[in-house]
């Protein structure tokens, strides 16, 4: 189940294009909808280690939870700038680092539980990404995420998959990605999947309890 269509330095590009835009294109919808949902996923959060994936320009970085070591990552340099000066604004500690995904530089099983919000749909290989995700959790660890995902209606799933193409390059992200069927391609044991409107998922999932 493998989805590659981009490279990664590619992809990076579009999110460094449009970074100084980023929070003003999804102003609206991040007032409406997201922003109750991100808060939503972050007071699920297990254990005294946290990562989060995919920070962007840090939208999630008021939600993160006082007293918790939290480790926040991005590949694109000029997505992080901006959230390195939220996290000034807002008086957050949170650890934030330049990293890839698919290729995280942390050590086996070192966190409690992992957040991404809508971060999957513009990982090239999310089967790689989600698989370093299970690595670097503990057995048994929690993830966390938020995703929007190829349509339910067939119909509607053919139309984001003629569209996929043309909005991939202008904004970096994929509107017809099955990231639930994916989170368990890649080794995950699914606890819930919540449908929060036609297009937008909370996934939770746990890694395996035991080491194979």
């Amino acid at each position: 189940m493998n989805e590659v269509s981009d490279t990664t330095d590619t992809v990076r590009h579009r999110y460094d294009r449009i970074a100084p835009f980023f929070d003003l294109i999804e102003g609206i919808m991040e007032a409406m909808w997201f922003a109750p949902w991100r808060r939503r996923v972050w007071s699920l959060v297990e254990g005294e280690r946290i990562l989060e994936v995919g920070v962007g320009t840090g939208k999630n970085l008021a939600f993160h939870p006082v007293g918790q070591v939290v480790t926040a990552v991005d590949f694109s340099e000029k997505m992080l700038r901006r959230a390195r000066r939220r996290a000034i604004r807002l008086g957050v500690q949170t650890d934030l680092e330049l990293m890839d995904v698919q290729a995280l530089k942390f050590a086996d099983g070192e966190f409690e539980t992992v957040v991404g919000t809508f971060v999957f749909c513009s990982v090239p290989d999310p089967i790689r990404g989600l698989g370093e995700l299970r690595r670097v959790l503990k057995p048994g660890g929690k993830l966390v995420l938020l995703e929007h995902v190829r349509s339910d209606s067939e119909a509607a799933g053919r139309v984001m998959d003629l569209l996929d193409p043309w909005v991939s390059r202008l904004v970096g992200a994929h509107i017809n990605r099955r990231t639930v069927a994916n989170v368990e391609a890649s080794g995950f044991r699914l606890e819930r999947v919540e449908r929060l409107n036609a297009l937008v998922r909370l996934i939770v999932a746990r890694s395996p309890s035991t080491v194979s």
